[in-house]
């Protein structure tokens, strides 16, 4: 007898703002737009796009399209996403890693 598996979705367990926040943070952390995208489609699928596009006063459809594989978001819309989401972008500074006071030998 074959072995039945489900797809895994993130969105599944993103419920609360924190994990929003969170999951968010590890997409960004990594500067990768791609990667950026699709964590905020993973969370927009988490809170309805329909609930979302409401929100951030945008089309169903356009964020569909927008947050898909192939999908190029304007940065206002993302800022948009994010602040239907209850996300803000906060700057911080990024500060070198510190060096070994080790010596080579």
């Amino acid at each position: 007898m074959p072995l039945k598996t489900t797809r895994f979705d993130p969105a599944d367990y993103i419920e609360t703002p924190d994990d929003v926040a969170g999951f968010l943070a590890l997409a960004f952390a990594g500067n990768d737009p791609d990667e950026i995208r699709d964590a905020i489609a993973v969370v927009a699928r988490s809170r309805g796009m329909a609930t979302l596009a409401a929100k951030a006063k945008l089309n169903p459809k356009s964020i569909y399209r927008t947050l898909g594989p192939n999908g190029n978001p304007e940065f206002s819309t993302v800022l948009r996403l994010l602040q239907a989401l209850g996300i803000t972008l906060t700057p911080t500074v990024k500060r070198p890693r510190a060096r070994s006071s080790r010596k080579a030998a």
